[in-house]
This record gives C-alpha cells, sequence and structure tokens, in this order.
C-alpha cells in the first residue's frame, strides 16, 4: 500500500488514494442495547493497538452480531491527559456522507424523478462544463460511481494548510469552479478514480430535482427512516460537535508536523460529499438498513450493489456510494468510511447482518507512519468481523 498527501473527505489514505475513503420503507427500530464488552477480546485488543502502537489519541468501535451490540473504547478523549473517551461517541463521518447522498438519489430514481443513465445535463443544464468536461456526457450514474473523470475539488481549495481553512466557509458553486477550472482526468466511463466533485453535483442534483436543501432531505429520507440518533448536518455557522465526543487532531499543514485540535471546524467544504456528524453504531446501523431493504426498493438496492474494480486495495470494488471489501474469513461487507481532519471512520455490514463501526481521532500519518497505521485500521475493521 501507497500512502500519499491527504486530501480531506476521503475514504483511503492507501494504495495511492487518500481521496478514497458508507429510500422509503418502513422506519428502523431501536438499536440494539449497546453492551462494554471484556477487555481481553481480540477487538479490544487491537483497538489497544491503535492507541500504543499507532499512537492515535482515541479509538472507538461498535460491533453488531446476533442482534447484540458491543461498544468498546482505547486511548483517551484528549491529547496529553486521561479523560475518558465516551462509548459510541459522536466523530466527523466524512465520505461516510456519500452513503446518504446516494441513497436520496436512488430514492428520487425509484420515485420517477431522476434516471440514473441519463446525463447530469438534464437536471443542471450548464453547470458541468470544463475543458475536456461535458455534462451531456456524463450520467448520473458515472457520479455516484466515480467514473466520471471529473477532477477532484478538496485537491485544489487549500485543505494542504488546515490553519487556513478550519474555519473559512465555503459555497458549494465555489467548490464546483475550483474543480471545473481544471481538466477532465479521463474520458467519462472509461476508468474509476475517487472525487469528492461527483458528490458535490449529486447534492446540487437533489437539490434541483426536490426543490429543498440537500440536508434537509439526507435528514429526512435517511437519518430518520434508519432510526439514527446522533447523525446530523452541521447547519451553517456550526463549527462543533453537539453531542459526547472525543477531540479530534491535524496537524497544521502537510510539511509543518505540529499538532493542533481539530475537533471544531467549519466542515461546509465536505458538503454532500462529507460533511455528516455521526457514531460507530450509527454508521454501521445506516448500512444495515440498507441492505435490509429498509431504505431503497429491491430494484435500486440491486443498482447501488453493482460495482466496479476500485484499484485502493486487493479486492475493492465500488458500487454507487458504497464499497464492497473482501474480509480475511471470506465474503465481504458493504459499506464506505471517511477521512476528515480530525476524524478517521471505517465499516459497514456483511449480507448476513454483521456490521462494524470503527473511528480512530486523527488521520493515519498524524502521529506516526502513515502506511502502517492506515493498514492497522482496516486489520482492526477486519477483526472485528472475523473474530
Amino acid at each position: 500500500m501507497q500512502t500519499t498527501v491527504r486530501k480531506g473527505v476521503v475514504v483511503l489514505t492507501v494504495a495511492g488514494a487518500l481521496g478514497a475513503a458508507l429510500t422509503t420503507a418502513a422506519a428502523a427500530g431501536p438499536p440494539p442495547k449497546p453492551a462494554v464488552q471484556p477487555p481481553n477480546s481480540a477487538v479490544q485488543q487491537s483497538l489497544d493497538s491503535l492507541v500504543s502502537q499507532e499512537k492515535f489519541p482515541a479509538a472507538l468501535a461498535s460491533v453488531t452480531k446476533d442482534g447484540r451490540t458491543t461498544s468498546l473504547v482505547s486511548g483517551s478523549a484528549r491529547l496529553g491527559s486521561q479523560v475518558p473517551v465516551p462509548r459510541d461517541g459522536e466523530v466527523r463521518a466524512g465520505s461516510n456522507t456519500k452513503t446518504f447522498t446516494a441513497t436520496v438519489v436512488l430514492q428520487l430514481v425509484a420515485e420517477g424523478k431522476v434516471e440514473l443513465d441519463a446525463p447530469i445535463e438534464r437536471y443542471l443544464p450548464g453547470v458541468v462544463r470544463g475543458d475536456g468536461i461535458d455534462g451531456t456526457k456524463i450520467t448520473v450514474r458515472q457520479l455516484l460511481q466515480h467514473t466520471s473523470g471529473l477532477p477532484n475539488y478538496t485537491e485544489y481549495i487549500g485543505l494542504e494548510d488546515f490553519g487556513k481553512i478550519q474555519h473559512k466557509f465555503f459555497q458549494p458553486h465555489d467548490l464546483l469552479a475550483a474543480a471545473l477550472a481544471h481538466p477532465a482526468k479521463f474520458a467519462p466511463g472509461t476508468q474509476w478514480e475517487y472525487s469528492n466533485t461527483n458528490y458535490l453535483l449529486a447534492g446540487l442534483l437533489i437539490e434541483r430535482v426536490t426543490e429543498r436543501p440537500v440536508q434537509e432531505q439526507i435528514t429526512e429520507r435517511v437519518i430518520k427512516k434508519a432510526g439514527l440518533r446522533h447523525t446530523y448536518w452541521p447547519q451553517p455557522g456550526d463549527q462543533t460537535i453537539h453531542g459526547p465526543h472525543p477531540q479530534g487532531y491535524a496537524t497544521r499543514t502537510f510539511t509543518d508536523p505540529t499538532i493542533v485540535d481539530a475537533t471544531e471546524m467549519d466542515p461546509s467544504w465536505g458538503g454532500a460529499a462529507g460533511q455528516l456528524i455521526s457514531t460507530p453504531s450509527d454508521l454501521a446501523q445506516v448500512s444495515r438498513a440498507l441492505l435490509d431493504g429498509r431504505l431503497l426498493p429491491p430494484a435500486q438496492l440491486a443498482e447501488m450493489r453493482k460495482t466496479v474494480d476500485a484499484p485502493l486495495l486487493p479486492g475493492w470494488r465500488y458500487g454507487l456510494g458504497l464499497f464492497r471489501v473482501p474480509l480475511s474469513c471470506g465474503g465481504a461487507y458493504w459499506g464506505h468510511g471517511g477521512d476528515i481532519e480530525g476524524y478517521e471512520t471505517r465499516g459497514g455490514t456483511t449480507d448476513d447482518g454483521r456490521s462494524v463501526g470503527l473511528a480512530v481521532t486523527a488521520l493515519p500519518g498524524t502521529f506516526g507512519d502513515a502506511d502502517q497505521a492506515a493498514k492497522a485500521v482496516v486489520a482492526t475493521v477486519d477483526t472485528a468481523f472475523c473474530r
């Protein structure tokens, strides 16, 4: 695995991309009651290793098997002090937001308001234009699948200097302009490359079709229907995390290793690609609700699960807002993950109902070797599913 510099709101810090980091049916019932797992479990040992060996300040996990949810923590909620980590504490969920956004788009497909294989030009006329970029040739499916070839706006808005953007507010159209000022990466449909711009446009599509704010649509159509109790979209100007949470940490810049507290920040540059706040158990629960058919009709869920090769790690594939990740014990899980300054999250759900949510309170490479830390996070998720 190869690690590159952090790009923000992403899914992976490995395999040459840090930028690739997780409806309308009956509402979900209440989440399973958490229970404290014995400290000598394999998962607890893995969390402890993330803190002691990989130097993450804190690690949190939620594991659901056979209908029982276990909440585990390790480390300290505050760097330099011994502050208990809140079990299932709230964290910035980064690119897990993409699963929520894709779900709303697919609900609109089910309602006959959007066609997956229609060009984005139909819904956002004149918006997607640039050097080698033509909205008449990029489909909605290609946006959700990361096969559009659109440049990634998070590479062009100054995220390499976190100190400068930590409290800066961004408008969606300014983010889009930053991306479209650069040429297309490839012709639509010919390759796979993760780009947050795809989901920025998916959010604008939702707003154009519904004539309502994307955050409202995600809240009403996904968060409430999945029964998520600690997941929310921060309102404009809200830089805090509302519920019990561990502090998150980052380096001041990509080249200045000075550690800063990244807990409070303006997440507006994440938008429909990465703005949500959630908990490990809520992130596991939304993927479980998806696979259970509680958020999408069967036809649209089947479309979501149609995957293409995502060359990040061996066997990884990407559907529409979901990764399919192979497990060492056989089979695979479906989920997403997110990287945003201060927090990294991973996890998802298997077809047989096992669910895992994991969070650490810094991006890999903040306190130690990025490649090794990223591998350790992925391995911990595998341990939680397989042991």
